[in-house]
């Protein structure tokens, strides 16, 4: 019989070799860890579009494996609009809700039009399980709350991924301020204990940068079956240094950046190498001087027009490029 190190020495070089599968556990946080990004940020609805918040709410999809057996939580992390994190403007004065739905209408391969993409679109479709809205609360400050339990089948059905899915839409309903906050997907109400084999997405990035000129935070979009060209859009980046696009076999390509308060877009080109994997957008900041508090709002589409996803964990690993290196056979004398 192997002892156990040298059982976890064989794993080790399955996982290396690429023998063996690997369901990451990384996805459950969101912002996701690979992504360096400090908050998600969603602004009362009287705020200024210019603060880098164009539809004042965002959606974000949760996918747990059909086999999973245990209960479910969604926690939220600093849900209240106050304290240390949040963005004040004047004085705080603004409330967000936090909306969890389940069941028919939440899985977005079903309905490719409610996607919220688009304002307008039906973001709130679904059946609600639970809501709750918070504001001036210090006892949220930097805390966590936790939405559940949840049964895995109030959910709604995916037969491509053999998952289920859960929606949680956060909308600021008034005041002006900025509510900095993030995800967990847990399977404890008290602490983040990941559910294995589950990830989050989203189709429209609202996220917060790094004060730090020397930060490069990541997205990481997944090119799925068919995508020939893609369509990259941002908002309201400030001119704030360099965005790239890379991938396997992508070394980085510059785009379009957008200045304060309007959008800029940029198609891309898909080669048949990067089908079924992550690209990595990345977002290099101006070294000259530091642009505080830069809120800023991605998107993409396929050349259909049909909103792409964003993974907080990306499929298949963070893309590294890779040069092709040709190989030539030399001639023995």
């Amino acid at each position: 019989m192997r002892s156990h190190s040298a059982i976890l020495k064989i794993l080790i070089l399955m996982m290396i070799l690429g023998t063996m599968p690997m369901r990451t556990l990384r996805g459950q946080a969101v912002p996701g860890k690979d992504e360096n990004i400090p908050f998600l940020v969603t602004f009362g609805k009287d705020g200024q579009t210019s603060w880098g918040d164009p539809n004042f709410y965002s959606v974000w999809f949760f996918t747990i494996p059909k086999d999973y057996k245990g209960q479910i939580y969604i926690r939220v992390f600093d849900p209240d609009v106050c304290g240390q994190n949040d963005e004040i403007q004047g004085y705080f004065d603004t409330q967000t809700r936090f909306s969890i739905y389940g069941g028919k209408g939440v899985d977005p391969d079903k309905n490719i039009q409610s996607r919220g993409l688009k304002k307008g679109d039906n973001f709130k479709s679904g059946n609600l399980l639970v809501s709750k809205v918070f504001g001036l609360d210090p006892n949220y400050d930097n805390k966590y709350y936790s939405f559940g339990p949840f049964n895995l089948t109030e959910g709604d059905y995916n037969e491509r991924w053999k998952s289920y899915i859960f929606k949680i839409v956060c909308e600021g309903i008034s005041g002006d301020d900025g509510n900095m906050y993030g995800y967990f997907l847990s399977r404890d109400a008290r602490n983040n204990l990941p559910i294995e084999g589950a990830n989050a997405f989203t189709y429209s990035y609202t996220f917060r940068m790094w004060n730090d000129t020397k930060s490069v935070s990541h997205i990481y979009p997944y090119v799925d079956t068919g995508i020939v060209s893609i369509k990259l859009r941002n908002f309201d980046w400030d001119d704030d240094g360099t965005i790239l696009v890379v991938s396997t076999y992508k070394q980085g390509i510059s785009i379009p950046v957008s200045n304060e308060d309007e959008w800029k877009e940029a198609k891309i080109s898909i080669q048949p190498e990067e089908i079924g994997k992550s690209l990595d957008f990345q977002f290099h900041k101006k070294q000259e001087y530091l642009v505080r508090n830069n809120n800023v709002v991605v998107t993409i589409e396929n050349q259909r027009g049909e909103a792409q996803v964003f993974f907080s964990s990306p499929i298949g690993g963070v893309p590294v490029y890779q040069p092709a290196v040709g190989i030539r056979k030399i001639q023995k004398k």
